[in-house]
C-alpha cells in the first residue's frame, strides 16, 4: 500500500467533503477549456481547414534561409560613399552605444570597410545589385526587396529561432508550423512542411543547425517539419526491410493503428493522435517521395536555368530544384536552409562561393515557377538572421576584411505569391548601420507573410497554458502593405 492509499483509507468525511467543495467549479472550468479547445485545435488531417480571414494570394512558400547573415553592404545596399571613409573609425555618433558582441568589443578600433565588390543597377525598379550576382540581378523587377529588416537577437541561435518563431527562447511554433496548422494540406501523400537542408561549397564556418528550428512547439506534433536528407535515401527508414512486403507493412500498420485508437480512446493523448497520422503518413510516402526526389524526368531544359550543379545532390541548386517540385505537388511550406554565411574575416574568400551556391538557382527558380504558371501563388523568401557590420572584425586590408553580427539592419527578399516585385523598402544611413526610414521588424514581416496567406496575424492564435498564442507575440505589429502587389 503506498503513503497516499493509506491517507485516502484514514481519510474523514469532513476531509472528504472539503476536498470536493471545487470539484463543480472544476468540472465546469473543463467543461469551458474543451469547448475553447475543440473550437480552436482540430488535429487530424481531416480538420476543418483552412483558418483564412482574407483571400490568399500565397498558396506556397518556400523559404531559404541563409544561415549566418548575409552581409548587406557587399549584396544589396549599396554604400559608396563608404570609399571616402576607408581604415577611418566608426564614428560614436553612428554606432550610438549599441549593443556588441563579444568578438568585436575588445577591439582597439572599428575601422570602416567598404564593400570591395562592384555594383550597378538593375531592372526598370533601377535596384543596386553585387557584382556577384550577376543572374538574381535579371530578375530584380520580380523580386520585393527590404532593406530595413531588424531585430533584438545579435547571436546566431536566438536570433534564427526568433526569425523562424517569432520568439528567442526555443520551444515555440515555427513560422512553417503555423503554416500547416492554419493552411493543412494540398497532398495527402507529402507532408505540408518539409525542410530541406543545403550543403554549401565553401565549409569555412558552418552553423550549428538543429531540428528544434522546424518543431511544432506548442502545436499538435503533425505541424512539425518534415525533414529530407540531401544524400541517400531523402527519409531515413523509407524503404521497407528486406523480406517484408507492401502488404506486411499494410497489416503491420492497421494493428498499430487499431491498438493507438484504442489507447487515444482511454487516454486522449493528442501525440497519439499524432502518432497514428505520420504512421499513416508515412506509408503513404513510400510511394510518392522516391518519385519526387528522381529528377531524370526532368529536360534539359531545367538544368540550364538552375545550372549543373542542381544535378549533385545536396548543392543548393539541387535543393531549389526539389522545393519547385515539390510545389508542384502541393507542399505549402518548404524550409530550406544553406549554411556558412558567418563572415567574421575572410570575405572576399567566401562571399564569391557563397553567391555562387544561391546566384542562378535563386534566379532559375523565379524563372522556372513562372514558366510553370506557379509564381503568383508560390511566396519565395530569401535572407538571414541578421545582418553584418561595416567596421571590419580583425585585420582591414583594401582586398580583405571581416564583418561581425549586426541586427540593427539587414536586406530580405520575396518574390512572387502577391509580393510586389521591383519594390524597394526601407532606407539606411550611409553606413548601413541605422534605419533612416520604413523599419520592418520581425513581428511585420511575420505578420505580412501571414497576410499573403490569408491570414490576419491578430486574429490567428492557439491556446496554451491559458493564453491565445500567436506567431506575431502580443507587441505590436503591423502588415507592411507597400510590399504587396
Amino acid at each position: 500500500m503506498t503513503p497516499f492509499q493509506s491517507w485516502f483509507q484514514t481519510e474523514s468525511r469532513r476531509q472528504f467533503l472539503g476536498r470536493g467543495v471545487n470539484a463543480v467549479g472544476f468540472a465546469a472550468l473543463a467543461s469551458l477549456l474543451e469547448q475553447k479547445v475543440s473550437a480552436n485545435e482540430p488535429t487530424g488531417l481531416n480538420a476543418a481547414l483552412p483558418r483564412t480571414h482574407l483571400p490568399a494570394k500565397a498558396k506556397h512558400v518556400i523559404y531559404l534561409h541563409m544561415v549566418g547573415g548575409p552581409p548587406q553592404m557587399d549584396l544589396y545596399d549599396y554604400k559608396p560613399q563608404m570609399r571616402r571613409y576607408y581604415d577611418v573609425e566608426l564614428p560614436d555618433s553612428v554606432r550610438r552605444g549599441q549593443r556588441l558582441t563579444t568578438m568585436t568589443s575588445g577591439q582597439a578600433r572599428f575601422p570602416i570597410a567598404p564593400s570591395k565588390f562592384r555594383f550597378a543597377r538593375h531592372g526598370q525598379c533601377g535596384m543596386w545589385v553585387t557584382e556577384l550576382l550577376p543572374n538574381t540581378a535579371r530578375m530584380v523587377d520580380d523580386m520585393c526587396f527590404i532593406r530595413t529588416m531588424n531585430t533584438e537577437a545579435i547571436n546566431h541561435e536566438p536570433a534564427i529561432t526568433y526569425m523562424q518563431t517569432g520568439n528567442q527562447v526555443t520551444g515555440r511554433p515555427c513560422l512553417g508550423a503555423w503554416a500547416s496548422y492554419g493552411l493543412g494540406s494540398m497532398n495527402q501523400n507529402l507532408p505540408t512542411f518539409v525542410v530541406l537542408v543545403a550543403r554549401p561549397t565553401n565549409q569555412e564556418q558552418v552553423q550549428a543547425i538543429s531540428a528544434r528550428l522546424w518543431q511544432s512547439g506548442y502545436l499538435p506534433g503533425e505541424h512539425a517539419g518534415c525533414s529530407f536528407r540531401s544524400a541517400g535515401d531523402p527519409i531515413l527508414y523509407i524503404n521497407n526491410p528486406p523480406g517484408v512486403s507492401p502488404e506486411v507493412r499494410r497489416r503491420t500498420l492497421d494493428g498499430l493503428r487499431r491498438l493507438n485508437e484504442m489507447n487515444l480512446e482511454i487516454v486522449g493523448d493528442p501525440e497519439t493522435h499524432t502518432r497514428i497520422q505520420q504512421y499513416e503518413m508515412a506509408f503513404r510516402m513510400q510511394q510518392s517521395v522516391p518519385e519526387l526526389t528522381d529528377l531524370a524526368s526532368e529536360p534539359a531544359s531545367t538544368f540550364r536555368l538552375y545550372g549543373d550543379a542542381a544535378r549533385n545532390p545536396g548543392t543548393f541548386a539541387n535543393v531549389v530544384l526539389q522545393a519547385r517540385r515539390m510545389v508542384e505537388r502541393g507542399v505549402r511550406f518548404i524550409q530550406v536552409y544553406l549554411n556558412n554565411w558567418d563572415t567574421h574575416s575572410n570575405v572576399a574568400g567566401r562571399l564569391p562561393d557563397q553567391c555562387r551556391d544561391v546566384d542562378q538557382a535563386c534566379a532559375g527558380l523565379i524563372q522556372d515557377l513562372k514558366n510553370k504558371g506557379l509564381f503568383d501563388s508560390t511566396l519565395i523568401i530569401w535572407g538571414g538572421e541578421f545582418g553584418r557590420t561595416i567596421y571590419s572584425q580583425g585585420g582591414l586590408t583594401p582586398s580583405n576584411y571581416g564583418r561581425d553580427h549586426h541586427p540593427r539592419c539587414f536586406t530580405m527578399w520575396m518574390a512572387g505569391g502577391g509580393s510586389r516585385g521591383g519594390q524597394i523598402y526601407g532606407q539606411t544611413d550611409d553606413f548601413s548601420y541605422n534605419i533612416d526610414e520604413n523599419p520592418v521588424h520581425i513581428r511585420d514581416f511575420h505578420a505580412t507573410v501571414l497576410h499573403l496567406l490569408g491570414i490576419d496575424h491578430a486574429r490567428f492564435s492557439y491556446r496554451y497554458q491559458g493564453l491565445d498564442q500567436r506567431l506575431t507575440g502580443v507587441e505590436q505589429a503591423h502588415v507592411i502593405n507597400e510590399l504587396l502587389a
